[in-house]
């Protein structure tokens, strides 16, 4: 799940750990927290417009890490956003 125009998440609440990509407007992650844990009151990174967040384990599987580029692309296929 995408969460646009924050830097910042909470885990309140939450039941499971979930894999967490802090991304800045160019789309370049800025940060990657693998495995970030239930009840944690913030987590963020400077630089970040958008936050994504991923099923636990697809960071250390992707290899995903602070400096590679995402391209977000729509669902129905008509090319990445903002082209």
């Amino acid at each position: 799940m995408r969460i646009t125009k924050t830097s910042t998440i909470t885990m309140l609440f939450m039941r499971f750990p979930i894999d967490v990509l802090f991304v800045d407007r160019a789309g370049t992650v800025v940060r990657a927290l693998p495995g970030l844990r239930p009840w944690v009151l913030m987590a963020g990174a400077r630089g970040a417009a958008d936050v994504v967040e991923l099923r636990t384990g697809t960071i250390v599987a992707s290899g995903t890490q602070a400096g590679d580029d995402l391209v977000f692309e729509r669902p129905d296929s008509e090319g990445p956003v903002g082209a």
